[in-house]
């Protein structure tokens, strides 16, 4: 019965933490994304760099937003037991 609790809890641990590894990772390639192709675009369409700067960093708050959520539920999975 412990070993069970004790090997559930390791799994639940474990699955978080590979979740938040994922989940930073995500984050990482998105917002590296975004700031490449804004660049890119900003090099293309200098006169438009306002407009691209501000879409560019409210698409970048999104992404940060769902990685902050995803990092949560990994945290709640952690400490569920």
């Amino acid at each position: 019965m412990l070993f069970s609790l004790i090997l559930e809890m390791s799994y639940a641990i474990a699955g978080a933490g590979i979740g938040a590894g994922l989940v930073a990772i995500g984050a990482g390639i998105g917002v590296g994304r975004i700031g490449g192709s804004a660049m890119d675009a900003i090099a293309r369409q200098p006169e438009a760099s306002g407009k691209i700067q501000g879409a560019m960093l409210v698409i970048a708050a999104l992404v940060e937003v769902a990685a902050l959520f995803g990092l949560v539920i990994c945290l709640l999975i952690s400490f569920k037991g």
